[in-house]
């Protein structure tokens, strides 16, 4: 599904990843949906429940187009679990929603299967292994689920979508050319809703920051920060203020989880 939300040119790519297993896989085109369903939403939580209910109507809607539709699958995992609801009873708050973790409204008739729910990511990797799935395909870093909208602080534009997949696609690809990206648990760049003054060539400018996040973690329930070449850091930083129309500051996320999360919302 397209949210309109993933990372540059993901959409396609990651279809053709599905294809290769010998999957019979069909895109969904549903960005207008998720624009509208986020429009003037700042709250963290509450872009995380928007996206959530957009998902389950997009996937209801898909799924009254195929006859005897049953299972829902989904890839969650212990850690979603863990950060969206108290674990067995317990007194822990919840962390962030995440969009497939509380069930089905009782409008759809699907059940859900869900065989990685009680696994941390390492573990669930070490299954990928043995079943023989590509390392291209197990090493990818995890990509929340709400995407990008939870990598902007603030509201969502399509403007802003756009910045950010642009400096983004400079770093992940900035990593994997500098044999960076197989050392790094996740990685990713944030949009934030500030402003800086800087300078371009005899002008004054006066716009975006971008925070660029690297952590290396065993199963994402803490994370230390990734300490990246300076040379590596400041070829990045210099390519995206370059490149990207709107940018003009870059700086580096230096926040181990806990306290800090992963992701910023």
């Amino acid at each position: 599904m397209d949210n309109g939300l993933l990372r540059k040119d993901e959409f396609t790519s990651v279809l053709d990843q599905y294809e290769h297993l010998g999957l019979n896989v069909k895109g969904v085109d549903a960005k207008d949906k998720f624009y509208s369903a986020l429009a003037g939403l700042t709250d963290p939580e509450e872009k995380r429940k928007a996206i959530g209910k957009t998902f389950i109507d997009v996937f209801d809607d898909e799924a009254h187009l195929i006859s005897d539709v049953k299972w829902l699958a989904q890839g969650t995992i212990y850690p979603d679990v863990i950060e969206s609801i108290s674990v067995n009873g317990g007194a822990s708050q919840t962390i962030k929603s995440h969009h497939n973790v509380g069930g089905l409204p009782d409008y759809m008739k699907l059940q859900i299967v869900e065989p990685l729910k009680l696994l941390f990511k390492d573990e669930v990797r070490r299954v990928g292994r043995s079943i023989g799935l590509k390392e291209s395909l197990l090493g990818r870093h995890p990509f929340p689920g709400p995407g990008l909208a939870i990598r902007i602080l603030g509201d969502i534009t399509v403007e802003k979508v756009q910045i950010l997949q642009e400096v983004d696609h400079i770093f992940i690809n900035g990593l994997k050319e500098a044999n960076l990206y197989d050392e790094v648990w996740q990685a990713g760049a944030i949009l934030l809703p500030v402003q800086s003054v800087g300078v371009m060539g005899d002008e004054r400018t006066y716009e975006k920051v971008v925070a660029l996040r690297a952590v290396e973690s065993t199963d994402g329930m803490t994370a230390d920060w990734c300490h990246l070449p300076y040379e590596f850091l400041a070829k990045i930083s210099n390519e995206i203020i370059n490149k990207v129309k709107g940018v003009n500051r870059v700086v580096y996320d230096i926040s181990s989880k806990p306290p800090a999360t992963i992701e910023w919302e």
